[in-house]
């Protein structure tokens, strides 16, 4: 096959010291997985081992979490807008998270509520199921440019949708002054002064799609993997799955990388300096669940203590790991993964074509042992871009 060389900048992170996080700990993740257990419907989303393009590869094992069968929501950010709200909820009628499921939850709910949030999809698409499910409200706001396909389908959840003329952390500004108007909850996936207890219970939520995996990686009789693969956005995501990563195994035992697009790699920036860095302007990524400016500052500790090297990468990377994943090698499964979802197995991708392979795999920690845990986030959330990009060549690796 033809060589080929894709933008990937790789930053390490020079501040790395291990520090496990009491927040974001394998209890923390586990109390969060018994609740979304008692949830009707619950089963652990599939681990993908990928063995022939492992070989193709040169490592030894890509085990890729399949998050686009969570719940029939095709994305994995319910797991977060859902503990929260039952948190949220628990604190406000003084209930025991650990006695509670969605069910005995909606019955003790005395007054209608209104929860809000901001999203650039997936997790607006989260909370509007959660209200729901608890008969409860939802006003979602999504930033400018947001995919019409999106926007329906947080409609169909029975949630009002506002696209706004603003980036994504413009409209999270804009939706917490409105929800302050209004007196409303707002559910966000991002932290501020004065705002962490429900992020924090968001990213303990997201955690248990890493306390499915250690099960599901240790069922294969594998001890534990060498790498992980996380998507940044905000750091949330990312934060609370390698704070639980790096409880259960330790941070120097695991090569961890954090991948943003180029123009969103807030993380990225703040690794380089030490410290947060935002990044302004549209963020036009086709990597919409990832176009966030500001990181959150309670991922970001866990990324700036725990997280190996960070990634800044062009969008073609992530069209490249659409494209690998939708069209598998030999017997391997085929996953249908978003331009979100499929930047983690992209980065192996590019790196494989790239003319410099052997001196990237080196930079990276990658040979022959290397058991790489990838995160696909989402699937075609997007039905008619994926199809652009996967059907039609958008976003080629080589022009």
């Amino acid at each position: 096959m033809s060589a080929f060389s894709l933008k990937m900048d790789i930053a390490e992170n020079r501040f790395f010291n291990g520090e496990r996080s009491p927040l974001f700990s394998r209890q923390q993740a586990q109390q969060a997985r018994r609740f979304h257990q008692k949830i009707t419907g619950y089963k652990p989303t599939p681990l993908v081992a990928l063995n022939e393009l492992s070989t193709l590869f040169g490592v030894q094992k890509i085990l890729v979490k399949d998050e686009s069968q969570r719940f029939g929501l095709n994305a994995f950010k319910m797991l977060g807008g859902s503990y929260a709200i039952a948190r949220l909820l628990c604190e406000k009628y003084s209930l025991d998270i650990n006695d509670l499921s969605f069910e005995t939850l909606k019955s003790s709910i005395k007054e209608k509520m209104t929860f809000a949030t901001t999203t650039d999809g997936n997790h607006g698409r989260g909370v509007a199921w959660a209200a729901r499910q608890l008969g409860q409200n939802a006003v979602i706001y999504m930033p400018k440019g947001s995919a019409q396909e999106r926007v329906e389908a947080i409609l169909r959840l029975g949630a009002e949708c506002i696209v706004t003329d603003m980036n994504y952390d413009d409209t999270v500004r804009f939706t917490m002054q409105t929800a302050q108007k209004n007196g409303w909850e707002v559910v966000q996936d991002t932290a501020w002064e004065g705002y962490t207890k429900i992020p924090t219970w968001i990213m303990q939520g997201y955690a248990t799609l890493a306390d499915e995996a250690v099960e599901q990686i240790a069922s294969m009789g594998i001890a534990r993997p060498t790498h992980v693969l996380l998507q940044g956005g905000v750091g949330a995501m990312a934060g609370g799955v390698l704070g639980y990563l790096a409880d259960v195994y330790g941070a120097k035992n695991l090569h961890s990388i954090i991948i943003e697009p180029e123009l969103a790699d807030c993380l990225y920036r703040s690794a380089v300096k030490g410290q947060i860095v935002n990044v302004s302007g549209d963020m036009a990524t086709i990597m919409a669940g990832l176009a966030c400016g500001e990181p959150n500052p309670l991922g970001w500790e866990v990324l700036r203590n725990c997280a190996t090297q960070f990634v800044s990468c062009q969008d073609a990377v992530a069209a490249l790991g659409m494209r690998v994943l939708g069209n598998p090698v030999g017997y391997d499964a085929r996953i249908i993964s978003g331009e979100s979802g499929a930047v983690g197995l992209g980065l192996l991708a590019a790196v494989h074509f790239n003319p410099q392979r052997e001196a990237l795999m080196h930079k990276l920690k990658l040979d022959s042992c290397s058991v790489v845990l990838v995160i696909s986030t989402e699937g075609d959330t997007d039905v008619k871009h994926y199809r652009e990009v996967v059907w039609e060549g958008k976003y080629p690796a080589a022009q």
